[in-house]
């Protein structure tokens, strides 16, 4: 499937721009802190939809989520929030640091197994390090995936044995094994009956291989989560690649020292996506439990202390692997895919319900956010069951349309945010970072946050355009600009450029209606905003910044 390709292979950054209003937009936030310093958690799903969530999508909404639903009633639930990309390794990129990915080297595509090195530099300031500087501890959970300064030699990369689904199936065709079936054919009843590659047989490493093994796992790996403002962490890489391990702070949780076994490298990426080293015993099953039971420990320890605590959440579902407990299995009756959002609700439960007996929900901002759409596997039969991943939109994962990088954005803050409230003002994940800093009473520096607006006046029951202006980036590395209802997608296809094209929103929310032909006018002003916002290095008021690399945005 070619949106599977593509997100399995290269780096990638998705381009849509949102733009706001410019009357209020682009204001300086006060300097003095608003409120006692609240701790904050953040929970970012992983490939969660729009349309997924129940109170985002009541008519055409079929996955029970009455955790996350919770949390909109408790809070403040926004129509017009978005991830800066389509998929995982840029959004997360700019969640953490408050600036676009595509100024990064993140121009296209994630990071696959042993991905690096790490997308942020070591001297950039993160929402762990913003964080820490005032008085805060702070902590990492989950998925990872933006590089890291793995201990590979080059000449110690053919030893890792990786291979991909694509390469293990074609193997097996060539070798007289019946095809595997496509993602459309195992679509049809849910993903219930995915069955390991014909003929393909768990690899034994070689002594080499072992002793490399050995030696690469037994060092630190640089780069991660503790290298830039986090004081601990605790999660994977990415769960459907190699290495199959935990990992704590710069360690791995054992050595890896056997592949994959060959039942767990599933097509459709069920489970295993790459063959790789794994430690013994490796449990897809027991991924996220693992995460959440780290995450309920820290939310304790946290609160029996004095200091405000950061917790960054980054939940590796419902993005494969879908590894639905038992007991959840075909509960939604929709398909396995359904099946694990429902999971993923009941882990968000439990740790929201930790935080309750804890004591400090009551002192505690949560933000919910995904960090693209829905990967459109089965989507079909999804739709013919009623559901809509994306709700009103177009586009899923990887695409500039709305329905690739629109997502769930719920903030609850007790004493602060309204309960039950909705907000339609845009906001993006990259402002997550200048909010905090005007929480604190902090001047974010000219060379952090560049792309950041804060967003606290919303939450505090303002109603004006926060950000004057918002890019996000597609998975072919096109971009899409908005200024006030009007967007701008500047999208590339198989060719290297396909139309422009330009929409009202307002009138036309699931991008039907092509307008760059009859308004002339607005594309060149669009595209002219964009050539200053990327010459800028900066969307935020200040001195200009320079990007780590050369921005191609252009298109014909």
């Amino acid at each position: 499937m070619q949106t599977r390709q593509l997100l399995t292979t290269g780096i990638f950054c998705l381009g849509l721009t949102l733009l706001a209003p410019e009357t209020q937009a682009g204001k300086l936030p006060s300097q003095e802190p608003s409120v006692q310093k609240p701790n904050i958690l953040i929970i970012l799903t992983d490939d969660l939809g729009y349309g997924d969530v129940q109170c985002y999508n009541p008519e055409h909404g079929k996955i029970p989520t009455p955790n996350m639903d919770r949390l909109a009633k408790e809070g403040m639930r926004f129509t017009d929030g978005h991830s800066s990309a389509a998929a995982c390794t840029p959004s997360r990129y700019s969640i953490l640091t408050g600036r676009y990915d595509w100024r990064s080297r993140c121009q296209r595509g994630v990071f696959g197994g042993f991905g690096g090195p790490p997308l942020i530099s070591p001297d950039r300031m993160t929402i762990g390090s913003l964080a820490k500087q005032n008085g805060y501890r702070t902590a990492a959970i989950g998925k990872w995936h933006i590089g890291w300064n793995w201990p590979i030699q080059e000449n110690e990369n053919k030893l890792m044995g990786t291979k991909t689904l694509e390469q293990i199936e074609a193997e097996s065709e060539g070798e007289g094994n019946p095809r595997t079936p496509s993602i459309e054919d195992f679509a049809v009843d849910g993903f219930y009956s995915v069955k390991p590659v014909a003929g393909y047989k768990t690899p034994e490493p070689t002594e080499e291989q072992r002793a490399a093994w050995q030696k690469i796992f037994s060092r630190p790996i640089g780069g991660g989560p503790t290298a830039l403002g986090f004081d601990m962490y605790y999660g994977v890489d990415a769960p459907g690649y190699p290495p199959y391990c935990m990992i704590e702070n710069d360690r791995t949780v054992g050595i890896p020292s056997e592949f994959l076994k060959s039942e767990e490298v599933l097509p459709a990426a069920m489970l295993g996506e790459v063959q790789g080293p794994a430690v013994k015993g490796w449990d897809f099953y027991k991924t996220m439990p693992l995460m959440i039971d780290r995450t309920c420990s820290v939310l304790t320890d946290s609160a029996k202390t004095k200091q405000p605590f950061l917790l960054y959440l980054a939940l590796p579902a419902p993005h494969q692997p879908w590894a639905v407990t038992e007991a959840k299995r075909k509960k939604s009756g929709l398909s396995l895919y359904a099946d694990w959002v429902m999971e993923t609700d009941d882990a968000i439960g439990k740790v929201l319900q930790t935080l309750d007996k804890s004591g400090a929900a009551k002192n505690t901002m949560v933000i919910l956010v995904s960090d693209n759409g829905y990967s459109p596997y089965g989507v079909a039969q999804l739709i013919k069951k009623g559901h809509y991943s994306s709700g009103p939109f177009s586009g899923f994962k990887a695409t500039p349309q709305e329905g690739g990088h629109r997502e769930p954005f719920i903030v609850r803050w007790p004493g602060v945010v309204k309960p039950g409230t909705v907000c339609d003002q845009v906001v993006q994940q990259t402002d997550i970072m200048a909010t905090m800093a005007e929480m604190f009473g902090t001047k974010l520096p000219d060379n952090a946050a560049e792309d950041s607006f804060s967003f606290l006046p919303l939450l505090k029951g303002e109603n004006y355009p926060t950000r004057p202006n918002s890019i996000n980036h597609s998975g072919q590395g096109g971009y899409a600009i908005r200024r006030g209802d009007w967007k701008l997608i500047l999208e590339v296809d198989k060719k290297g450029c396909a139309p422009v094209q330009l929409y009202n929103l307002a009138d036309d929310i699931a991008e039907k209606n092509n307008l760059a032909a009859k308004y002339p006018e607005r594309v060149e002003e669009l595209r002219s905003l964009m050539a200053k916002l990327v010459a800028d290095g900066r969307s935020t008021p200040g001195a200009p910044q320079k990007n780590d690399t050369v921005v191609r945005w252009i298109r014909k």
